[in-house]
C-alpha cells in the first residue's frame, strides 16, 4: 500500500472553483476590451443559460464556472481516493 494521502475535497474544490470563476471573469473582461477577438462563442455552449452579455448572465456564468470547478474536484478526489483504496499506483 502507498503512503500517499487522498486528496481533500474542500481545498481542491475551492481551488478549481475559484480558478474557473476567475478565468470566466478574465474572458468576459477580455471580450469587453477587445470585442473583435472574443472567445465567448467557445464557452457559451458549455454554460447553459448564459448569453453575451448582461449582468444576470455574467453572474450565472460566474456561478456555473465555480460549480464546474467543484464538479471536477469531486470527480478527481473520488477517483484518487478509490485508486488509493484498491492499491492502484498513481503516476508520479
Amino acid at each position: 500500500m502507498s503512503d500517499t494521502k487522498p486528496l481533500r475535497i474542500y481545498p481542491v474544490g475551492m481551488a478549481l472553483g475559484v480558478l474557473l470563476a476567475v478565468s470566466f471573469v478574465l474572458c468576459v473582461l477580455f471580450g469587453l476590451l477587445f470585442p473583435g477577438a472574443t472567445m465567448y462563442q467557445a464557452w457559451l455552449p458549455l454554460l447553459p443559460g448564459v448569453s453575451w452579455i448582461s449582468w444576470p448572465s455574467a453572474l450565472l456564468g460566474l456561478v456555473e464556472s465555480f460549480a464546474y470547478g467543484w464538479y471536477v474536484a469531486i470527480r478527481c478526489c473520488h477517483i484518487n481516493s478509490t485508486s488509493l483504496q484498491v492499491g492502484v499506483p498513481i503516476s508520479h
